[in-house]
C-alpha cells in the first residue's frame, strides 16, 4: 500500500504523535470503505506537503463522497482538527488534507488520468492503466 497526503499551511492544527499512526488510521478507514488500489508514497525527504501520500480508487462518486466524510469523521476522532477536503461536490477527484499525510482518492478513468504514482517515480497498475485508455 502507498499514500499520499498534502498539508495546507492555514491556521494551527492538532495532530497524533507520529505521522504513522495517522498514516494507519487513513489506511484502515479506505479498507473498510472498500477503496481500490490503495497507494502509499512516504514523501519524507522529497517533499515538504507531507510526509505521506495516498491515492485510491472508488467505483462512484457516491462512494469516493462516502470516504471522503468517513475520513474525516475518524481523523477527527484521531484528534486531527482543520481537516480540508476538496473536490467532493464534483466526486472525479477528491483531495483530504490530513496534516502530515494527503489523501487522493479517484473514480478509476480520472486516477488513470493523472497517473500521479509516476509523478514519485511508481508505476501505474494494470486496473488504472486500462481505465485511462477508454
Amino acid at each position: 500500500m502507498t499514500a499520499i497526503v498534502r498539508r495546507k499551511t492555514a491556521g494551527p492544527r492538532k495532530r497524533p504523535a507520529a505521522p504513522g499512526g495517522l498514516l494507519r488510521v487513513i489506511e484502515k478507514s479506505l479498507d473498510d470503505d472498500k477503496a481500490e488500489d490503495l497507494v502509499t508514497i512516504d514523501l519524507k525527504g522529497k517533499s515538504s506537503i507531507a510526509d505521506f501520500m495516498v491515492i485510491a480508487t472508488g467505483r462512484s462518486s457516491r462512494q469516493l463522497a462516502a470516504m471522503a466524510e468517513h475520513l474525516r469523521e475518524k481523523l477527527g476522532k484521531a484528534g486531527i482538527t482543520g481537516i480540508g477536503i476538496e473536490g467532493a461536490r464534483q466526486g472525479d477527484w477528491i483531495l483530504i488534507d490530513g496534516g502530515d499525510v494527503v489523501v487522493h482518492l479517484f473514480r478509476p478513468e480520472v486516477r488513470g488520468l493523472y497517473n500521479l504514482e509516476k509523478m514519485w517515480g511508481i508505476e501505474m497498475g494494470e486496473p488504472e492503466r486500462v481505465a485511462a485508455a477508454h
